[in-house]
């Protein structure tokens, strides 16, 4: 897809072109809505901007040709411990201590945006109450959960009630403010979290509001999706085969579509910040064929594949004209754009790109850290690992120095004896990044 041009984190380019305040519409004053919205299991080569799939992605592909496409978003590889990260701001070690839980004790951007005064909301898959750790946890049957973490109304999957009791598709289990809602076999999950939150948009439109969408799709079971000519056959509806993965992410588009189409039924699209973005890679059993050749899937694996994401932002009110920003994000980096917006000053880790969105100058960020330690089953345990790179080299914390943009999938490590004055420089710099950190205890 063409841009109007690309911002470079090396160079420092004027953005005055993407401001029109002139033509305004809104009372600067006011403080902007945001919808963060994050898909399960999408890698960045899910989204046509990015790769010129055989996906459907009109409604994200008019974000990021209008809006803000980011090329270099780095998650966490699986979803709690990205959850985990976006929600709070911190590396994995000072907060992740069970895969599907959050202690009660953290500040998520939920309080962030709630305690500077705005409406706030959670839809979709929640996995943050500890259910698989009854024995363990006090606290894994709270429904009040969302709201001690900042969210005024939620509606969610996985809250109380395990996949086992009910799914997140067709006949979804889903419990909203108290209340698990009846069943229903036509009922599809992702409409019934994409109807409360046009709803919530409705009501809250006279004040700023929050709302937080972290997505049941495109996560397995690959099933059909209501526009799938098999959504008829009630009998396979969670038959699960990867044909349907491509139905998933158009399905994925058309809600992201839905949400902006109230956004300018209520008159607010202006002054409204859409974030969307994915947890981590796409699940291993998917291949999507690019222009630039077929990529496997790599979610919980610390490769690109397992945690390179798409984020495109859109904010019509200051983003005037389309922008590729090369620079990497990482995804601590969220909530320190809503601290930034609000004016907090809640400890993160991250760095804001809250002054890209308004047109001002960006903080380039020379690396992104990952820590990863899953503690969920030994097929994803196996990778747990640190590291910590820039845009084109990645220094593991066993010493394994890779050139990624040459070696994608981490086939080899450069040998110590063939690199050039420019790399030993550049490992040194990520070696000191790493003794930042406590290192990664041995199992």
């Amino acid at each position: 897809m063409k841009k109007s041009f690309v911002y470079k984190s090396h160079v420092v380019l004027a953005l005055a072109i993407l401001l029109n305040h002139s033509c305004a519409k809104e009372k600067t004053s006011n403080p902007p809505n945001v919808i963060l919205i994050m898909a399960d299991d999408m890698g960045y080569e899910c989204l046509n901007s990015y790769e010129d799939t055989h996906y459907k992605t009109p409604e994200l592909d008019a974000i990021a040709s209008n809006g803000i496409l980011f090329s270099n978003c780095v998650s966490q590889p699986l979803c709690t411990p990205s959850r985990v990260k976006i929600m709070t701001g911190l590396y994995n070690y000072k907060n992740y201590d069970h895969f599907g839980y959050l202690d009660k004790n953290q500040y998520t951007f939920g309080n962030l945006m709630k305690d500077a005064g705005y409406e706030t909301c959670i839809a979709g898959k929640w996995q943050l109450n500890g259910l698989a750790y009854k024995d363990e946890l006090k606290d894994w049957s709270n429904h009040q959960k969302p709201i001690d973490f900042g969210f005024d109304e939620y509606c969610l999957w996985q809250l109380t009630k395990t996949a086992k009791n009910g799914e997140r598709f067709s006949n979804p289990l889903i419990e909203q403010n108290g209340t698990v809602l009846a069943q229903n076999e036509d009922a599809y999950g992702p409409d019934v979290f994409s109807d409360f939150i046009v709803d919530f948009i409705d009501r809250k439109k006279e004040k700023p509001f929050f709302v937080y969408y972290p997505m049941v799709l495109v996560h397995d079971p690959f099933v059909p999706t209501p526009d799938s000519n098999e959504w008829s056959n009630k009998e396979i509806r969670y038959k699960n085969d990867t044909t349907y993965f491509k139905d998933m992410v158009a399905y994925t588009d058309k809600i992201v579509g839905k949400i902006v189409s109230q956004l300018k039924k209520s008159k607010v699209l202006n002054n409204t910040i859409v974030i969307f973005t994915g947890d981590n890679g796409t699940h291993p059993t998917i291949y999507t064929v690019t222009k630039n050749g077929t990529i496997q899937g790599g979610k919980g694996t610390t490769s690109s594949a397992g945690t390179h994401v798409p984020l495109v932002v859109s904010w019509p009110d200051k983003i005037k004209k389309g922008l590729v920003y090369e620079g990497l994000i990482s995804f601590s980096d969220f909530f320190a754009t809503l601290k930034d917006i609000t004016n907090s000053k809640a400890a993160s880790d991250g760095i804001s790109f809250y002054p890209l969105l308004k047109g001002e100058k960006q903080s380039t960020r020379e690396s992104v850290f990952v820590h990863y330690d899953p503690q969920w089953g030994k097929n994803v345990n196996k990778h747990r690992n640190q590291f910590v790179r820039t845009l084109h080299y990645k220094l593991y914390g066993n010493g394994d120095f890779f050139n990624i943009k040459k070696d994608v999938l981490e086939k080899k490590a450069i040998p110590i004896n063939s690199l050039t004055a420019q790399e030993i420089a550049i490992k040194k710099r990520l070696e000191k990044q790493l003794q930042k950190h406590p290192k990664l205890a041995e199992k």
